[in-house]
């Protein structure tokens, strides 16, 4: 006899068993209370090169893996990691990398000014050393400037270091930057290979975590051959037609100074500093003394020396902002210049 579909009810309805189990999947992960603390140094092809007990006699290189719980969230060199699994750092091992611990800065670019996407640098480091040379080749103002709204944003000191100064007198560049009261290191090469300045510098970096930036062939790879004997990162030329160098750095790499003095983090030469990922409020927020005076400024202002009805420049001359000064309204106005400006090539 057949039965019409009133004649069902969800007593008719026949429920499968889950041969597993019916335990709910569970979003806890392990604790991993073990995992070892280490330092990453180098990152190549999905793997990780990090440094367990760093300036201590069981110090050791331990190649790792990202573990699948860490997702998407990107590892770079100067992150203080947890490492599980085999860290005897022994040819052939390989552990997992099961935690970013929390950073204390994070350095990042962008491919060009309308492209917001991040490109993860560095992590953890708290100086920005910006390598320019004077000639061959000849200085950009724009990748300096680009570099320290970057360093500003990221909360982290700046540091130029002006190189091949027996070429030409560093005074004209630095004229520009007075305003700006940047902190600022000169270098030259002796006939006998030497590099003057070179203890001022090693003495500025030694405690600190250092992240060298600069175009290809303005002398990053030399200082660093000298400040880590042993080293041997690649130098190159300038290549005469374009007056650019020539790319020798492949990849970012941490080495420890002497007598485990401090670190510094070489980057490869770049010919660009996009900041599309920075947005203009994170500029002014760096100028915490600024960014309390603009609340008076009109809605939408942009605080640039056209600004209509700008407040700041009568605040500041006034003498109602603590630290700002004419001094610094214009370090901020040339840096937000620089984040506006569309053209990253043009460094």
């Amino acid at each position: 006899m057949s039965r019409s579909a009133r004649d069902f009810d969800e007593s008719d309805v026949k429920v499968r068993p889950n041969r597993r189990g019916s335990r709910p999947r569970t979003k806890e992960r392990p604790a991993h209370k073990d995992a070892v603390p280490a330092r990453v140094v180098s990152v190549d092809r999905g793997r990780w090169r990090t440094v367990v007990g760093a300036g201590t006699e069981d110090e050791r290189t331990v190649t790792a893996m990202r573990a699948r719980e860490l997702g998407r969230s990107p590892v770079v060199p100067g992150d203080i990691v947890a490492l599980v699994g085999d860290t005897s750092g022994a040819d052939g091992t390989l552990a997992r990398i099961v935690r970013i611990e929390e950073r204390s800065s994070f350095l990042r670019r962008s491919a060009d000014d309308d492209d917001s996407s991040e490109r993860p640098l560095v992590a953890n480091v708290d100086t920005m050393v910006m390598v320019t040379a004077l000639a061959d080749p000849e200085p950009r103002g724009g990748m300096v400037d680009r570099c320290l709204v970057a360093a500003y944003v990221a909360g982290i000191d700046a540091l130029l270091v002006l190189t091949k100064a027996d070429l030409r007198d560093p005074e004209g560049f630095l004229h520009s930057y007075a305003p700006l009261g940047l902190e600022h290191l000169v270098t030259h090469q002796a006939e006998d290979g030497t590099i003057v300045g070179l203890d001022e510098l090693r003495e500025r970096l030694t405690g600190h975590v250092s992240v060298l930036i600069g175009h290809s062939g303005v002398g990053k790879s030399t200082l660093l051959n000298a400040l880590v004997p042993g080293t041997q990162r690649a130098t190159g030329v300038v290549n005469a037609v374009t007056g650019r160098g020539r790319h020798t750095s492949s990849s970012a790499l941490a080495m420890q100074l002497p007598d485990s003095a401090g670190w510094v983090i070489d980057t490869p030469g770049v010919r660009s500093f996009g900041l599309g990922h920075v947005a203009p409020e994170e500029l002014l927020e760096a100028f915490a003394d600024l960014a309390e005076l603009a609340e008076q400024c009109p809605r939408g202002c942009t605080h640039l020396e056209d600004a209509p009805d700008c407040a700041l420049d009568e605040l500041v001359e006034r003498g109602e902002a603590g630290t700002a000064g004419p001094a610094r309204l214009a370090s901020y106005r040339r840096l937000a210049a620089a984040l506006r400006r569309n053209d990253p090539w043009d460094v």
